[in-house]
This record gives structure tokens, sequence and C-alpha cells, in this order.
């Protein structure tokens, strides 16, 4: 059975173009990615899923009268085309009710920190204000909080003494591109199990 992939993005896009070559290079069996939604027209994300030739969903949160009448045009969106997961790549807005409910257990989200520590927006810049030694990426389920979802995978990036925010911004997108993509694989093979806050990789039958 084919995984039908929708992947939110609201700004550049590296990720989901990592992810929509992983499938179309054959690393990424059983996916296919059938939608990029996007809540920024005039995101660099939009180019890239032209080029790639990837349907977007665009629309625009100011036009809406709040969150629950757009996402419940979202999960329109993705009910027609047979969507069964959602991966949030660098989309910046926290998920509510509509989409939650529709969708439980089965949306991941991406963060440039090793939760729970430095939640939220600018995870890299707080990181290197804190003066940690370590940091690093995290995929997760998502819940109603910000951040909060129970862990799936997570790898380190060390923080080198000279690092500014774009320094280790490029080493933390590197890591990013890898894991998001192992991790899609592991939902696609039904090798993730959920258990509370809990989550466990099943090996290779």
């Amino acid at each position: 059975m084919v995984r039908k992939l929708a992947i939110f993005a609201s700004g550049s896009g590296s990720n989901f173009e990592a992810i929509v070559q992983a499938v179309q290079q054959g690393q990424l069996q059983g996916v296919e990615v059938t939608l990029l939604v996007c809540d920024k027209p005039g995101a660099k994300v939009l180019e890239r899923a032209e080029r790639l030739g990837i349907e977007a969903f665009v629309f625009d949160p100011k036009a809406y009268a709040g969150k629950a009448a757009f996402e419940a045009e979202i999960v329109a969106e993705l009910q027609k085309r047979g969507v069964s997961l959602v991966v949030l790549a660098g989309y910046m807005r926290l998920v509510g009710e509509t989409l939650l409910h529709a969708y439980e257990g089965r949306i991941i989200n991406l963060h440039p920190s090793l939760l729970p520590a430095f939640t939220g927006k600018d995870a890299i810049g707080q990181a290197l204000a804190y003066g940690v030694k370590v940091t690093g990426v995290t995929v997760h389920f998502v819940d109603a909080g910000l951040d909060t979802g129970p862990i799936i995978a997570q790898l380190p990036v060390v923080v080198e003494e000279n690092d500014t925010e774009q320094t280790l911004a490029g080493r933390i997108h590197q890591v990013e591109h890898g894991l998001l993509v192992e991790v899609i694989g592991l939902l696609a093979a039904d090798r993730v199990k959920l258990d509370g806050r809990q989550v466990r990789v099943l090996p290779e039958s």
C-alpha cells in the first residue's frame, strides 16, 4: 500500500525538497508526496514544488474567519487526495483542533533542537544564546502543545566555538534532511508504535 503524504511548509522548503527527491530517487519506498500545503503566498517552497511537479494548496490565513475555518479547508483537501500522513517541515503555525482531530497520531513535526530544550521559534538562536555545547534535531508526533508531542527520533549536532546562527543552521539542516526521510520510511513501513508518550521502533520483519 502506498502512503500518501502531505508536506506543510512556510519558508524556503529545503526539507520539502529532500523528501520529494528521496521519493523520486527510490530511497523512500511506498511513499507518494501528494500535496504541499503552504500558508505563505510567495514562499520559496512554492517554486520548489512547481519545479518538482508537486501540487500545492496555498492559503492566506488572514482571509479566513479563524484557524478552524482554514484547517477545515485543509482537511477537505487532504481527504480528497487520500492523504494518510502529514509532515510539518518548517510550518510556522501551531496545529489546531480541527486538523489534530482529523489526523490524530498521523502528524509529525521536525524541530531544530533536542526537545524538550528550545521549543518554539528561533531554536537555533536560543541554543547559541544559552551556550549549549550540543544541540540537534527532533522528529516528533504533533499534539496540541508547542513542540510537546511524543518524540520519535533525535540526533545531536555539536555546537562549535565560532558558530554563528548561519553556520550552525547549515549543519543542522544537513542532519534534518536525513532524519526526516528515515522517520517517514519507518512510518510508511508501519514500524513506529505509539504507547502514551513512549515511541517504539519495531525491527524490520
